[in-house]
């Protein structure tokens, strides 16, 4: 058995989970009816509305399936049937799951399907207060294992605003841009600035895979068929393609040195071939100096890999394909996560899965990977945590 302390690093809150008066606490007195709150309903769950729009259900209200559910959840795993506790925003309630699992830490991202409004001043006010709410009703009751990752609207000046906001209110590791809806693309010089302020404030940034419904529309045909639930393969390495590709085609991280990225939830395996490809494509440019000289220069300096392993990480669950790659992302820069409490979640058998993927490399690098890496890149310390998972690591596998 080997102990390590694991920082998970890609959990979440959900919309569904989030107390019913968050908003309402923070934005009524200006914004009244519009504020974000929850309604029941008559027949069926209770619902967030917001701005005459319906953001998603809420599970404050037990409600039961009438059979079985086509998709589980965490929970639904680990024997847990009332949801109705909101046991992810309750914070107590989330250490007590944490704490079964054997995991000091969640990085815990906020709800992937969320404010929708065309009111920009509106939707900067919603993203404003959930985080308020995150990092001072919520992460505070436990600051060095809840570690809040606020959320940026995602247009250039607004995203810029509300982390400049962060920033000096302070103690914000990461913020997420939900790239998948961000507008305009990221080679638009209106995004410099939030990145010139990441580089300054030190902020990590984020990309998470996100289910809007503009998103999955290409999932609507296929409602109700066992093959949609393939679809989600696709749709997680599409929303990451394209911004991916960005960051190196137009030299977003070679200016930007400091820029961390962590591209979440969105599998590790298909990036190998694209930054090979995008090395191999670098070398077709450079190799044409002479045609580039008379049109000012190349500016692509550094190899993409290069760039890459220097910025870039990525969070994985339970992939046997990600250990084999250790040697491309180099040991820091991969780091592991539980995926809580959604429906890919590995909770609560973390320890066990970790196990069964990792069971056979050196205790050292396991460490790294569920814990140290996340350490290092968030400045924790790892000294004062209470909870350590017993691994079943080394020993005979590891020989």
């Amino acid at each position: 058995m080997t102990e390590a302390v694991l920082v998970s690093c890609d959990d979440h809150l959900d919309l569904n989970m989030l107390p019913a008066d968050l908003w309402q606490r923070r934005m009524a007195s200006r914004w009244s009816d519009r504020t974000p709150k929850v309604v029941d309903q008559e027949q069926g769950p209770a619902l967030w509305i917001a701005d005459g729009q319906t953001w998603g259900m809420w599970s404050g209200k037990r409600i039961s399936f009438g059979g079985p559910k086509p998709i589980h959840t965490a929970y639904d795993r680990g024997g847990i049937e009332d949801t109705s506790e909101l046991r992810a925003g309750n914070p107590q309630l989330r250490l007590e799951d944490m704490d079964r699992d054997q995991v000091w830490a969640h990085l815990v991202f906020g709800p992937v399907t969320s404010i929708k409004t065309e009111d920009e001043a509106f939707m900067r006010a919603c993203y404003s207060a959930y985080n308020d709410w995150l990092y001072e009703d919520f992460c505070v009751a436990a600051p060095d294992r809840l570690i809040g990752v606020a959320m940026l609207p995602p247009t250039p000046e607004a995203a810029y605003d509300e982390l400049g906001r962060l920033a000096k209110r302070g103690g914000v590791r990461q913020a997420n841009l939900q790239i998948a809806m961000a507008e305009p693309r990221l080679e638009d010089s209106r995004w410099e600035p939030l990145f010139d302020l990441l580089e300054q404030s030190g902020i990590v940034l984020s990309f998470h895979v996100t289910v809007f419904p503009g998103v999955t529309k290409a999932f609507d045909k296929y409602k109700g068929s066992p093959g949609a639930t393939f679809l989600h393969a696709k749709m997680f390495i599409e929303q990451f393609l394209d911004p991916f590709v960005d960051l190196f085609a137009w030299g977003i991280l070679e200016r930007h040195p400091k820029l961390k990225i962590v591209i979440a939830e969105s599998g590790v395996g298909w990036v190998p071939w694209v930054v090979e490809e995008l090395d191999y494509r670098h070398w077709r440019l450079w190799e044409c100096k002479e045609f580039w000289d008379d049109k000012g220069g190349i500016p692509h300096k550094m190899k993409p890999s290069e760039v890459f392993q220097r910025q870039v990480y990525g969070t994985f669950q339970q992939s046997p394909t990600a250990m084999r790659l250790l040697e491309f992302w180099g040991p820091e820069n991969l780091l592991w996560a539980s995926d809580y409490p959604h429906p890919d979640s590995i909770w609560p058998n973390s320890v066990s899965t970790i196990g069964e993927t990792m069971g056979h490399m050196a205790p050292e690098v396991v460490r790294g990977l569920v814990g140290r890496n996340a350490a290092k890149l968030y400045g924790l310390d790892l000294s004062r945590a209470h909870v350590r998972a017993q691994l079943p690591i080394g020993g005979k596998r590891a020989a």
